[in-house]
């Protein structure tokens, strides 16, 4: 991936600070890693989880493209309309406790049901998984016992395709729950709620505008858990072509993302209401203004939760 360049422009719009002046926003132009599809017809190749050690040799189609700074407009961007949203949010915790799982259960997935259900106005939130990322960006080339240095995700990709979502359901609901949600028609969705650990800088997440990607770019590709038994074995995600037309992709990211501000990222809504964003590619980006050994690696906590709406 090549380093980008950075373009400011100002907003018209004031932000939620005391201030004389409009904020400016602080675009990136980069590469994100697409799918390279050979275009034989051929799945994706799986990527395989094994103990600590993470392969992924899927081949990338390295894309230029502009990310936009959402700074000053944040209230502008929503699930519904673009299939992601920025909320203001403190947690109780600190860089510390979030090295705990016994913490993260018992206090983050408690309160980050109450944002969930507070946001969204699902009825009920269930956490099924959760990923703390500290590594290196390079962390994919470690080799073995690299899943136990998980850096940032230079790929785009979703995490549930249509057939994943309904297998997630299989695997971290109760069968009656799950028989009762098919046949109630029910709303649901899997939503993700991204909190950085610290200020970022280097290697930041870009989310995508739903609306501005074609299913046609959806590939849907497998993640295989080889210690694991059937059926937690495999997840079933989507891999993106990049966009027949240059610029048709729409990408955004928040510039100096802190503590206080959680991404709202959806992989998956059952409804298919018109116009209603169902699933938001994402990815980390590398802005070339900050990179190097003065930048210190991200540090991010995602959790993944089943929304279910009565």
């Amino acid at each position: 991936m090549t380093t980008g360049t950075v373009t400011e422009t100002s907003k018209s719009t004031t932000c939620s600070l005391s201030t004389s002046k409009a904020p400016k926003r602080r675009d990136v132009q980069t590469t994100l890693n697409y799918y390279r599809d050979p275009g034989d017809g051929s799945p994706p190749t799986p990527v395989i989880v094994g103990g600590n050690t993470v392969t992924n040799e899927r081949p990338t189609a390295p894309t230029p493209v502009i990310i936009h700074d959402i700074t000053g407009s944040e209230s502008t961007f929503t699930l519904d309309t673009h299939g992601f949203q920025l909320v203001q949010h403190q947690t109780s915790g600190t860089s510390t406790n979030f090295s705990s799982p016994d913490w993260l259960t018992k206090e983050y997935y408690p309160e980050s049901e109450a944002l969930y259900k507070k946001i969204t106005n699902a009825t009920h939130a269930h956490i099924f998984a959760h990923t703390i990322r500290r590594g290196p960006t390079h962390w994919h080339t470690l080799g073995p016992g690299n899943a136990t240095q998980k850096g940032p995700l230079h790929r785009v990709h979703i995490d549930q395709s249509y057939s994943g979502a309904d297998l997630v359901l299989r695997k971290h609901l109760p069968a009656s729950t799950y028989t009762a949600l098919l046949a109630s028609r029910s709303r649901w969705q899997i939503v993700n709620l991204w909190r950085p650990l610290r200020t970022i800088f280097k290697d930041p997440l870009a989310v995508g505008a739903a609306g501005t990607f074609g299913e046609e770019q959806l590939v849907q590709a497998e993640v295989r858990y080889v210690k694991q038994e059937s059926p937690l074995n495999r997840s079933l995600t989507w891999a993106v072509r990049p966009p027949a037309q240059e610029g048709r992709n729409e990408w955004f990211y928040k510039n100096e993302q802190g503590v206080g501000e959680v991404w709202f990222i959806k992989c998956f809504d059952s409804w298919e209401g018109e116009g209603v964003a169902r699933r938001a590619p994402h990815c980390a980006f590398v802005d070339g203004e900050r990179e190097g050994g003065g930048w210190e690696d991200r540090e991010s906590v995602e959790v993944r939760a089943v929304l279910i709406y009565d």
